[in-house]
């Protein structure tokens, strides 16, 4: 018999959103097969298997939703057999993290009613330290049975300018959930200075994009803050498990306001009292360019591979990233090299300059070359 902390936890549905096309990753990553489903760290599992992996021991089965694209809705059930086809919520179009995760919290209302508590967790990231993972999600799940929306806040290890920040205040004093606080603001991602400044206070966190919450509180929230919003999805998850679903899509789907549930929701009900952090004492990467993947893959002597090791040769390159595709590749008296193989693009850069491959992205798109995006 499981222990209770290895037991599903009660009402919780986790609810993945598989979206976006990861272009800092270009050209391993694609818009046809973004990061999500790819295997970045050699383990034989992509990061979307990986991440319902993590999330099915706190769930249990048929407790795990995942919204994508259609155009990835086929590669995701491949992906996941063990998940069934009623567990997909595949969007005609992409109308940022609000709509996704709105729907799956619509969706999981009228499926199971009003008690359902909501854990939304990015299809790309890479977490390790599982037992912490668990811990952390248990506290988040009481803080918001309490009626609040709950984030998740990651140590922040370096004054990175790549994260937003989450400012935490007073303890919350909810009872199983002591290392809750209250949050007293977001922020974006802040100049290197700025960012020095935040962890000096000790009181700033990374801000993962990790949200537990009671579909209720989440839907109301919204409807006070995106009326609109709140209808549409409202209209599309009435239909969803009916014969018209397609029709709400058709004349709801595109009207819906594109937005992200940071700035709909976390950030105005934040200034209101309404949002609770949770520390995460685990660790956690949402690998989100060439420098990051070169951080998780590094050997002792800070190099790091991905592909047939024997394929590639190294002279005088420490601390490069090689991503090999098939060929041999060398780097030769380049440090911190950058080489990206793929059949039918090569990436060259610096980790420093690893944040920049977006531009390369915009660039051939701006040239006409959607085949190479």
């Amino acid at each position: 018999m499981p222990t209770a902390a290895a037991s599903p936890i009660p009402d919780l549905h986790a609810v993945v959103p598989a979206g976006g096309a990861g272009t800092r990753l270009w050209p391993l990553s694609r818009a046809g097969r973004p990061k999500f489903l790819l295997d970045l760290t050699g383990s034989g599992r992509t990061l979307l298997q990986a991440t319902v992996d993590r999330l099915l021991p706190l769930t249990g089965p048929g407790h795990v939703l995942v919204v994508t694209g259609r155009r990835h809705a086929d590669a995701v059930a491949a992906q996941l057999p063990e998940l069934g086809p009623d567990d997909v919520l595949a969007e005609p179009s992409p109308r940022d993290s609000m709509a996704a995760i709105g729907l799956a919290a619509a969706v999981l209302l009228e499926r199971h009613g009003p008690d359902v508590v909501l854990g939304s967790f990015a299809a790309d990231h890479v977490i390790t330290g599982a037992d912490a993972f668990g811990a952390t999600v248990r506290e988040a799940v009481e803080a918001a049975r309490a009626g609040y929306v709950v984030t998740v806040g990651i140590e922040a290890t370096s004054p990175s300018t790549a994260f937003g920040y989450v400012r935490a205040g007073a303890p919350l004093g909810v009872d199983g959930a002591p290392a809750a606080r209250h949050v007293e603001g977001f922020t974006e991602k802040p100049d290197a200075q700025t960012a020095a400044e935040y962890l000096a206070t000790g009181r700033y966190s990374w801000n993962a994009g990790m949200f537990v919450v009671r579909a209720r509180v989440l839907l109301d929230h919204l409807a006070a803050q995106l009326p609109a919003l709140h209808d549409g999805l409202r209209r599309v998850a009435a239909a969803w498990d009916g014969p018209e679903r397609e029709a709400r899509l058709a004349d709801t789907w595109r009207g819906l306001t594109r937005i992200a549930i940071d700035h709909a929701i976390a950030e105005p009900v934040a200034a209101a009292g309404g949002v609770a952090v949770v520390p995460g004492g685990f660790g956690w990467d949402d690998v989100g360019d060439f420098a990051s993947l070169g951080g998780l893959l590094a050997d002792a002597a800070g190099e790091a591979t991905l592909g047939e090791p024997g394929a590639v040769l190294r002279v005088d390159a420490p601390g490069s990233v090689v991503v090999a595709g098939g060929r041999t590749v060398s780097v030769v008296g380049v440090p911190d090299a950058v080489v990206v193989d793929t059949p039918d693009a090569v990436l060259v850069t610096t980790r420093a300059h690893a944040q920049r491959v977006k531009e390369a992205v915009d660039a051939w798109r701006g040239r006409g070359r959607e085949d190479l995006l």
